[in-house]
């Protein structure tokens, strides 16, 4: 029995729109009724919201395309300007009301002029006989626009005087959008995020032809059993799935099992797994290279973990300002002038390293050190000189609140804060590599 019944849409279209969007059924009956009919005046605006990969865009579009309901989608991260957004808007609708598609950009430069191109829009027939849907996504980038924006979306229907209904996708709640000033509260419609059946059901549809339903799920509650504890993105779990589905076919391809020999293949399937958790949400790599990986059976030491991703945030002068940080926490003070200073002379090795120094100050952890030995080290690894500016500063405090750096003592010290860097030899090696810098060269244990 189809769970979508709606008597202004046929029975076929509506149970093909239920194949389309599995586990969201309940949320597109409520959206059905509150559309109504074709012809019927809608609720003025409707906010949607969830976490992300929750199926609320997918669902808008699907059910906006599949019945053939008159619509314009806009992205407000892409046009993130109202004159921007306003003008876009206009633009899909000359191709919604024209049978000649027209791309001509007409200027709106706020929304008074909006209110009178939207009510020439809307001229045709087709438009006025029945609901304009107006989809703005990512409507949370609207809060930074000009405060009358938001107020002025959410009673469009009674400042045009047209039968439009404005729906806003977001995924933070109304209380967060409400301006101080008040204004008309949209209906709010919420979308749960995806159980572990609902992602088994969904995931389990995207079956290769040459293997069975009943094998490919399988291998679904596997990568769910992994994964669904630290992710529940939709979109990442699809990547993943897609990602190690060879390898979890391999003994079937090779003649070793059947697709029944759930034991062999979980044995076969499990290391690549856990290979792929250090990968979650990262894209450290491209799919071609993972796969290449996985053919080799290497192993992914050169993805450092979470390394490889955060020193991508990093500014270019942060990731010197850490490398300056880890050489003061690793290296004895008396080493800077042989380590940092070209003319340093000539020091015998002898002399330089005692028998009784030979403890690894890597074992013993990170010495504190205070901020000008830090900014002398700076300026001597980096090529270009370094103004000691209010911008340097206020990187080292980044580094401090990323919890990179950690400071050491009170504030009120007279003689200036210290520090310690607090980030792994295989972290520092990844971030120096990026600025193509042999830190190995310049630690007094590796001498």
């Amino acid at each position: 029995m189809p769970n979508l019944e709606h008597p202004a849409y046929p029975a076929a279209t509506l149970l093909h729109l239920e194949s389309l969007v599995p586990c969201r059924e309940s949320q597109v009956s409520m959206l059905l009724s509150i559309f109504g009919e074709r012809q019927q005046f809608s609720f003025p605006s409707i906010f949607i919201y969830g976490h992300t990969s929750s199926g609320k865009t997918y669902v808008m579009q699907t059910l906006l395309n599949t019945l053939q309901l008159p619509h314009v989608f806009v992205n407000c991260v892409e046009y993130f300007t109202s004159r921007l957004l306003l003008e876009e808007i206009l633009i899909q609708l000359q191709s919604c009301s024209s049978e000649t598609e027209q791309t001509s950009r007409v200027p709106c430069d706020n929304f008074n002029d909006f209110v009178r191109l939207f009510k020439q829009a809307v001229v045709s027939r087709e438009l006025q006989d029945q609901t304009l849907y107006i989809v703005l996504d990512r409507a949370e980038q609207l809060r930074e626009m000009e405060a009358n924006i938001l107020p002025a979306f959410l009673r469009l229907q009674e400042l045009t005087d047209r039968n439009v209904t404005v729906v806003l996708l977001s995924e933070i709640v109304w209380e967060l959008f409400r301006p101080n000033t008040g204004c008309f509260e949209p209906l709010t419609l919420y979308f749960p995020d995806y159980s572990i059946g609902h992602l088994q059901k969904i995931l389990s549809q995207n079956h290769p032809p040459e293997y069975s339903a009943d094998f490919y799920a399988a291998y679904i509650n596997i990568l769910l059993g992994v994964f669904y504890m630290v992710c529940r993105d939709l979109k990442e779990l699809q990547h993943l799935a897609a990602l190690n589905f060879s390898k979890y076919c391999e003994p079937v391809v090779r003649g070793e099992a059947n697709e029944r020999d759930t034991r062999k293949l979980w044995k076969n399937i499990e290391p690549h797994l856990k290979k792929a958790m250090q990968t979650v949400y990262l894209r450290e790599i491209s799919s071609s290279q993972w796969e290449r990986l996985q053919r080799d059976d290497g192993e992914p030491g050169q993805l450092k973990g979470l390394s490889a991703h955060t020193h991508v945030e990093l500014p270019y002068y942060s990731k010197f300002l850490l490398i300056a940080a880890y050489l003061a926490s690793y290296n004895p003070v008396r080493t800077d002038k042989r380590f940092f200073l070209k003319h340093h002379g000539k020091i015998r090795k002898t002399n330089f390293m005692k028998k009784h120094e030979k403890t690894s100050n890597h074992l013993l952890g990170p010495k504190p050190f205070p901020l000008d030995r830090l900014l002398a080290i700076l300026y001597s690894i980096v090529d270009n000189r370094v103004a000691p500016t209010a911008n340097i500063f206020s990187q080292i405090t980044s580094l401090v609140t990323l919890q990179l750096l950690s400071v050491v003592g009170h504030n009120d010290q007279l003689d200036g804060p210290r520090y310690k860097c607090t980030v792994s030899l295989d972290f520092i090696r990844a971030i120096a590599r990026t600025v193509n810098f042999d830190i190995i060269k310049y630690l007094y244990d590796f001498l």
